[in-house]
């Protein structure tokens, strides 16, 4: 009985090795046959992913194509592909530092890589040149940190924000607002939500003195941020301009003249930059101090205009104007003779220039009366009063010191009572406007002043009048005459 028990364990202990050797065999051909098919498999989804990225570059959803590589990295580090994509991916958004590790990782497992070396090249090259353009900003030298942008960063780095952002603050420093405006509507088409962009289009728009649009830009960025420091400063400043633009555009129309140069003034110091605008306030400035007699001021307000926009008729005229109130005769002539080139039909233009010429003319004449410091209604007697004056005052005799200059003066003085004592007691008139026809026609001559009033002409208050405002063109205009100078 124990011998057959025995014979039946040592049958068992056998077929159990059996069976242990049968399964072990079956278990390494598993695995044999198993681990191609594995490999094909995982061949398939690091192409499927790569195919995934780059569908999704192609539409610029680069966050969905970093997150899926993260994920291919996070569950294979080994995957040396997916190091590169991202890589590439990170240097095309300027993002150099994270760009430079995957570049450095990858080339860690593919080391001599030419086409990777090549482009971990061409990062560092993009990302010197966009610290140059930064540099070059701020040193304002604008043309060549513009080279930097569009000939390096933006050929490396396509899809580089800051590169973009920063080549329209160089546009708007260059002045070329249009193609600024160009460029902040494409990173909007792409972005709208963008409030450095928002910010920067809206400062375009202003520049060019679209003020209603520079707003809306404001007020848009301000809606999604407002507390956003650069866009509360742009949309408040804009503001209290236009409201002190029209503050002085008012007093000038009621005539408050001295309250209207205080609204210049205060509204040119918000932003000397701001040209377009600033053209405006400068003339609006030049026109109140015409009105209030300061020529000096006047000259300067209107040369700033100019200075800005050579062509600018109406500037040209009030600078003649104002260069008339300085006794520049010539000057004068000379601006609004420009602006009526200019501007050939206008007629106001063409009444302002021969006031001009006839005053360059009188100032080229000698002025007796002022020579005698008389007035132009002086009597004999207050002539021969001045004379004599003046004649004691300035005998040679009488200035051993300076001998030379006296005897000119005393013979001027001379010479200028000869010439209106004679003439006055000549001809001594009878009535106001007789009168006034004389000393008229002692200024601008007999002949001039006959060819405009038809016989029998009643001209006391007519002549009296444009003798007080002094100038031919008012008598032509007063009494319909069609003489020309």
């Amino acid at each position: 009985m124990g011998m057959k028990l025995c014979g039946f364990d040592s049958v068992a202990r056998r077929g159990f090795v059996y069976a242990a050797l049968i399964l072990n065999f079956v278990f390494c051909c598993h695995l044999l046959l198993l681990q191609p098919l594995v490999a094909a498999d995982g061949q398939a989804g690091g192409a499927s992913l790569l195919e995934r990225v780059s569908q999704s570059v192609k539409v610029k959803k680069y966050s969905e194509a970093l997150s899926d590589l993260n994920a291919a990295i996070e569950a294979d580090p080994a995957l040396s592909e997916a190091y590169w994509h991202k890589a590439s991916i990170l240097r095309q958004l300027c993002r150099y530092e994270e760009s430079e590790r995957s570049y450095k990782s990858f080339l860690g497992m593919k080391p001599g890589n030419s086409a990777a070396e090549k482009e971990l090249s061409q990062l560092y090259q993009a990302q010197n040149a966009l610290n140059s353009a930064d540099d070059l900003f701020e040193s304002g030298d604008f043309t060549k940190a513009l080279e930097y942008i569009y000939k390096v960063v933006l050929v490396f780095s396509p899809e580089c924000s800051k590169a973009k952002l920063l080549k329209v603050r160089l546009l708007i420093a260059a002045k070329d607002y249009s193609k600024a405006i160009s460029e902040t509507g494409f990173i909007l088409k792409e972005d709208e939500n963008n409030l450095e962009a928002l910010l920067l289009r809206g400062r375009a728009y202003y520049y060019l003195a679209d003020h209603d649009i520079a707003t809306r830009h404001y007020q848009k960025g301000l809606r999604l941020d407002p507390e956003h420091g650069e866009l509360k400063k742009a949309y408040f400043g804009l503001k209290n301009l236009l409201k002190k633009t029209k503050s002085a555009e008012d007093n000038a129309g009621k005539g408050k003249l001295r309250l209207a140069v205080e609204d210049y003034k205060a509204a040119l110091a918000f932003d000397p930059n701001h040209t377009v605008h600033n053209v405006h306030l400068h003339l609006g400035l030049c026109k109140v101090y015409v009105k209030l007699g300061k020529g000096t001021d006047a000259l300067k307000s209107c040369t700033e205009v100019l200075e800005i926009d050579g062509d600018q008729v109406e500037a040209l005229v009030q600078r003649g104007e104002a260069k008339l109130l300085v006794e520049d005769w010539e000057g004068a002539v000379a601006d609004i003779k420009s602006a009526a080139e200019k501007s050939p039909q206008d007629m106001n233009i063409r009444e302002v220039l021969m006031r001009a010429e006839r005053s360059l003319k009188l100032s080229q004449r000698k002025d007796w009366y002022k020579i005698l410091g008389i007035s132009k209604f002086a009597s004999i007697s207050e002539i021969k009063k001045a004379y004599k004056k003046l004649a004691l005052q300035w005998h040679p005799d009488k200035n051993v010191d300076n001998r030379e200059e006296a005897e000119a003066k005393f013979r001027e003085i001379a010479a200028a009572y000869e010439e209106r004592y004679l003439a006055t007691k000549i001809n001594v008139p009878d009535t106001t406007e007789e009168k006034i026809w004389m000393i008229m026609a002692w200024e601008w001559g007999e002949e001039d002043l006959t060819l405009l009033v038809e016989e029998g002409s009643n001209l006391h208050f007519t002549l009296k009048e444009a003798f007080l405002e002094g100038t031919l063109e008012d008598i032509i205009f007063k009494l319909g005459g069609n003489y020309e100078m």
